[in-house]
């Protein structure tokens, strides 16, 4: 049985990413200019990423017997392209080290499966920030 603690950050992972889910989208749809045509792609391929993340979570909190949430964390869009770049790569900064904490959590409670969800989910996450670094370079 999974600890009310790991229950929570469950949640919180997945208020995580509905937010991301959404901002990336938001962010896909709004951004406009020049330099839009070689982000916009990303930001949606992400944004659908992150959803898919949301629902795996979801689906091993209610196997737990938590109730998954839907309310997201607060979502930031920006205003220039430098402003969406710093605020995406924060935002995954923030997601990869709770994640190393749901994992190291959920090791210690013996909970091998939801270590491996967000093992796998983690390597996405860095990959998401590496390519936002990458971008911000570029702006």
């Amino acid at each position: 049985m999974a600890s009310k603690k790991l229950l929570d950050m469950l949640n919180g992972a997945i208020a995580g990413e509905l937010q991301v889910a959404v901002q990336y989208m938001w962010q896909h749809v709004e951004w406009k200019g020049v330099k839009h045509f070689s982000v916009k792609d990303e930001f949606e391929k992400i944004g659908v990423e992150e959803m898919k993340h949301a629902e795996a979570i979801a689906e091993r909190l209610f196997y737990l017997g938590g109730t998954p949430t839907t309310k997201p964390e607060p979502i930031t869009v920006g205003t220039s392209l430098r402003d969406m770049l710093t605020t995406d790569m924060k935002a995954e900064e923030k997601t990869i080290s709770m994640y190393k904490e749901i994992i190291a959590l959920a090791t210690r409670e013996g909970d091998l499966t939801t270590a491996h969800l967000f093992t796998e989910i983690l390597e996405d996450e860095e990959q998401h920030h590496d390519t936002f670094q990458s971008l911000l370079e570029e702006v």
